[in-house]
């Protein structure tokens, strides 16, 4: 990290408006920080400009690569990442210096007339790029015995939320947390409960990035961390790394922290994965004292991750087309 106090810090960014609104959130938590300026670098990432389906062209892995070359070639000082994005294999050189406070995690419905889930008419066509999402919303369909039809689109916020607006579909899935960012919550007509719909690993959270070896840097960032986001998102990863799944996989996981009154003494995970008809989910839960290392926080996942594979869960994840 370059120390002269005038010399602005650069943080890399993804173009896009819910990105740099995020990343303009944590710019400014640094600039308090260090009484340095931070300047956003926009950086335009493959899966930005391809129009191609996530599955068909790596996962949302392609939207951090492009990120982590400028910090490599330290064009940038540090990198915000949405965490769902991020492969769950770190590399050797980088850092994840901060997972600051997490923002809502659920799944957000916007329907048109402000119809909630369960107010969709049957065969209503849902916009939804994401396996995952796929999965739990038609057997959250099922569960209320109606069938609805998922329809696989890509964009930004505005694109999704366009295909309901010109009548093309009669409802749109998106993370609550990406409209909350751009003050877009009040267009959210549900929000999914994590009983029936359980968010992308890593969902509502950032990771901010930097090299390695700059140990100041590292230091200063940390003070953005969370620790409780942490230890979620971390065992939340290790369920899905344990269950070799990709990013295209339709894998849910959650974790949140159980409170005895004020006290705060338990995490809970909950893991899913289903065919993507919604016939067929395996879902469990585990439940332990509240991580303290990371190497707990992964063996929570792990072990959810045992259970289950040992009741089918690889089975179902070899269904990938969308």
């Amino acid at each position: 990290m370059n120390t002269r106090p005038d010399q602005p810090l650069r943080l890399g960014t993804r173009r896009s408006k819910l990105a740099m609104s995020q990343s303009g959130h944590v710019a400014e938590a640094v600039r308090a920080i260090t009484g340095r300026p931070v300047e956003l670098v926009e950086i335009t990432t493959y899966g930005d400009v391809s129009r191609e389906h996530l599955a068909q062209i790596g996962g949302t892995g392609v939207f951090v690569t492009a990120l982590r070359d400028a910090l490599l070639r330290r064009e940038v000082d540090f990198a915000v990442h949405s965490l769902k994005d991020l492969p769950t294999g770190q590399p050797d050189d980088l850092v994840i210096a901060a997972m600051p406070l997490r923002e809502d995690a659920r799944d957000a419905l916007v329907a048109r007339d402000g119809l909630t889930f369960e107010q969709l008419p049957d065969g209503a066509r849902i916009g939804t790029g994401s396996p995952r999402r796929t999965a739990q919303l038609n057997h959250y369909a099922r569960s209320l015995g109606k069938r609805i039809e998922t329809v696989p689109i890509r964009g930004n916020v505005d694109t999704r939320i366009g295909f309901v607006r010109d009548g093309e579909l009669d409802a749109v899935v998106l993370a609550a947390a990406g409209l909350n960012r751009i003050g877009r919550s009040d267009e959210a007509t549900d929000l999914l409960s994590v009983d029936h719909v359980l968010p992308a690993p890593g969902q509502g959270a950032l990771a901010v990035e930097c090299l390695a070896s700059d140990t100041d840097l590292i230091a200063v960032l940390g003070e953005l961390d969370d620790p409780p986001t942490r230890a979620a998102v971390t065992a939340e990863r290790s369920l899905l790394a344990a269950l070799e799944a990709g990013c295209s996989a339709p894998v849910g996981a959650f974790a949140d922290l159980l409170a005895d009154g004020q006290t705060v003494n338990e995490m809970r995970l909950r893991g899913v994965v289903g065919t993507l008809d919604g016939s067929t989910l395996v879902q469990l839960s585990t439940t332990g004292p509240v991580p303290q290392s990371y190497d707990e926080a992964m063996s929570l996942g792990r072990e959810l991750a045992d259970e289950m594979l040992a009741k089918g869960a690889a089975g179902l994840m070899g269904e990938r087309s969308l």
